[in-house]
C-alpha cells in the first residue's frame, strides 16, 4: 500500500473543505450522503463542523449534524466547534450545535470557558452558564 495520498482524493477533500468554509450546506450533504465521512478531518484536526461553525454557517452545520457528525469533536488544540462558533459571536451556529447535542463543557478551553474569557454574558446564557 502506498503512503503517499491519491492527489484526486486531496482534490475532493480540498473541495468538501472549501464547502464547508463557505457554507454550501446543499453540496455537503450530498457530499456526505454520497459516502464522504460526515467527521472528515484535516490536517489540524478540523471537521467539517468546525469548518461550518468557525465561518458562521448554521445550516451546514445542522445538515453535517443530521448525518451523522459529532458536534463536540475536537481539533489537534482540544478546541470544539461550539467554542469556535462563541470566539467568533455566531448565535445561529451556537444554536444549531446545541440542538445537535453540542456540550457546552467540552473542549479546551470550552464554550462555556470561552464565553467567560471574552466577557459574552449573552452567549453565557444561550449556553446555559451563569
Amino acid at each position: 500500500m502506498s503512503e503517499t495520498p491519491d492527489p484526486e482524493v486531496i482534490e475532493l477533500a480540498s473541495k468538501v473543505f472549501d464547502l464547508a468554509r463557505t457554507g454550501d450546506a446543499e453540496a455537503l450533504a450530498a457530499y456526505v450522503d454520497a459516502g464522504v465521512p460526515a467527521n472528515l478531518t484535516n490536517d489540524r484536526g478540523d471537521t467539517l463542523v468546525m469548518l461550518a461553525a468557525y465561518h458562521g454557517h448554521p445550516a451546514a452545520v445542522s445538515a453535517l449534524l443530521e448525518r451523522g457528525a459529532d458536534a463536540d469533536r475536537a481539533n489537534d488544540r482540544g478546541q470544539t466547534p461550539l467554542a469556535g462558533a462563541v470566539f467568533k459571536g455566531e448565535a445561529e451556529v451556537i444554536r444549531a450545535l446545541l440542538a445537535g447535542g453540542a456540550n457546552p463543557e467540552a473542549g479546551t478551553p470550552s464554550a462555556v470557558d470561552t464565553a467567560r474569557m471574552f466577557g459574552r454574558a449573552e452567549l453565557l446564557e444561550l449556553l446555559g452558564a451563569r
